[in-house]
C-alpha cells in the first residue's frame, strides 16, 4: 500500500516537566526576606508548560487511514528487528542478521499518549538507530498483529504481539485447574483472530478419566486440546509437531509448567523453574518478563509470566456472547435484540443451558465475565 506524508496533531503525555505554578509562597517568605514589590502580579495556572497535551508532528499513514501513527525519521540508518525481551527502560532487539542490541526508545516515541501500559513489547517487530554494535534507539514500532493484552487499572497491558497461536497451559494439579481462565483467553483469542491451542499439564498427577468432561466439552467447540506431562513426557511430541513453524504464546496463571513444558519441547534451553508453593499451593513468578524464544523446528514461542487474573481489554458486556462458540448459534435466536442472556424471558441461551447444548459451567464463566467478576 502507497504511503503519504502528512502533519497530524498528535497527542502526548506531559512529563519530565516541572511544575509551571510556582508553590510554596508563604515558606519562601518565612524562610528569606522577599521583596514584596518584585514578586510577579501574575501567574500561570494552566500546568502545561513547554510541553503541550498536543504536537504537529510529520507521520507517515497509510492511505486507508490505519490508526497506528508512524514517526517520520531516516530509516536509511536503521535496522529492523524484533524484540526478544524487554527489561525496563531497555529492550533486546534480534536484528534480521541475527545480531542482538539492548535499545532505549526513542522519547517523542515513549511520550505519545495512548491507552497502553508499554511502548513496546516482545514480539513488536521494530526499527532501531544502532549507535554501538551492542546498543541502539528503537525508532518506530511496526503495525503489530496478534496481539494478546489484557486491562490492568483501566489500561491496557500488551503481553505480546505477531503471533498466530495461543498456547493456553493449565495444570490438572497444583495448582488447581480453572476452566473459567481457560474460557477468557479463549475469548481474547477469538477476539484477535489467533489460533487458541489448550495444554493441560501435570496429568500424570491424577487421574485423566476425571478431566474426560473437560476435554469433551471443548473438543466438541473444535479447540485443540492436548494432555500433557512435562515430567514423564506425555503429550511432549504432540505438542512440538503443533508449535513447529508456528508464532506461539505460551500463557497461564503461574506454576502451572509453561516454562517446564518448553524445556521438554526443546532440551537444552535450560530456561529457570520453580516448584510449586508447599503452602499455598500457588506457583512462583520465576519467569519475570516475557521472553521470544527460536524454536530449532522452526517457528517461535514467547514464554509469559504468569497470570492469575485476566480482564479483557476493549471487550463490551454485549459483545462477549459472540466470542463463545457454543453460544453464538442460539444469540440471534433471544426473544429481544439487546438480551444480556442472564434474566431475561425467551432467551435462546439460557434454554439451550437447560437443553443441555450448552455446557452449564461455559454459561456461568459468560456471567462472570459479562458482569466483571474477576477470577
Amino acid at each position: 500500500m502507497s504511503k503519504k506524508k502528512r502533519k497530524v496533531r498528535a497527542e502526548f503525555r506531559k512529563n519530565r516537566e516541572t511544575r509551571s505554578r510556582q508553590r510554596d509562597w508563604t515558606r519562601k517568605f518565612e524562610q528569606q526576606s522577599t521583596d514584596l514589590d518584585a514578586l510577579p502580579t501574575s501567574e500561570r495556572v494552566s500546568g502545561k508548560g513547554e510541553l503541550t497535551r498536543k504536537r504537529t508532528v510529520v507521520t507517515s499513514s497509510n492511505t486507508e487511514g490505519e490508526p497506528e501513527t508512524q514517526l517520520d525519521f531516516d530509516e536509511a540508518v536503521c535496522l529492523k528487528g524484533r524484540v526478544i525481551s524487554v527489561h525496563g527502560l531497555q529492550s533486546l532487539v534480534e536484528s534480521e542478521t541475527g545480531s542482538r542490541f539492548r535499545c532505549a526508545v526513542r522519547r517523542l516515541l515513549k511520550t505519545l499518549s495512548t491507552d497502553a501500559r508499554n511502548v513496546v513489547t516482545t514480539g513488536d517487530i521494530v526499527l532501531f538507530r544502532p549507535s554501538t554494535d551492542e546498543e541502539g534507539m528503537i525508532m518506530r514500532v511496526e503495525p503489530r498483529h496478534g496481539v494478546l493484552s489484557r486491562e490492568i487499572r483501566g489500561r491496557r497491558h500488551v503481553i505480546c504481539s505477531n503471533v498466530d497461536q495461543l498456547a493456553i497451559v493449565a495444570s490438572a494439579a497444583e495448582p488447581y485447574l480453572k476452566p473459567n481462565l481457560i474460557d477468557r483467553f479463549l475469548v481474547s483469542a477469538e477476539k484477535e483472530h489467533i489460533r487458541p491451542l489448550i495444554c493441560i499439564n501435570k496429568v500424570d498427577l491424577v487421574d485423566v478419566a476425571d478431566l474426560e468432561p473437560l476435554v469433551g466439552v471443548y473438543s466438541q467447540m473444535g479447540y485443540d486440546l492436548l494432555l500433557c506431562s512435562a515430567r514423564t513426557g506425555q503429550g511432549i511430541d504432540r505438542l512440538r509437531r503443533a508449535l513447529t513453524d508456528r508464532e506461539t504464546v505460551f500463557a497461564g496463571q503461574s506454576g502451572v509448567g509453561k516454562t517446564s513444558l518448553l524445556n521438554a519441547v526443546q532440551p537444552g534451553l535450560g530456561l529457570r523453574v520453580s516448584p510449586v508453593s508447599a503452602e499455598t499451593h500457588k506457583g512462583r513468578h520465576t519467569t519475570t518478563a516475557a521472553r521470544l524464544i527460536r524454536l530449532e523446528t522452526g517457528g517461535y514461542v514467547v514464554d509469559t509470566p504468569g497470570i492469575r487474573q485476566m480482564q479483557l481489554w476493549d471487550v463490551a458486556p454485549e459483545e462477549i456472547a459472540g466470542y463463545f462458540r457454543d453460544m453464538r448459534p442460539f444469540v440471534s435466536h433471544c426473544r429481544f435484540p439487546d438480551c444480556t442472556h442472564r434474566h431475561e424471558v425467551g432467551c435462546a441461551v439460557k434454554d439451550a443451558v437447560a437443553d443441555d447444548l450448552v455446557d452449564a459451567r461455559r454459561y456461568e464463566s459468560y456471567v462472570h465475565l459479562f458482569e466483571g467478576i474477576p477470577i
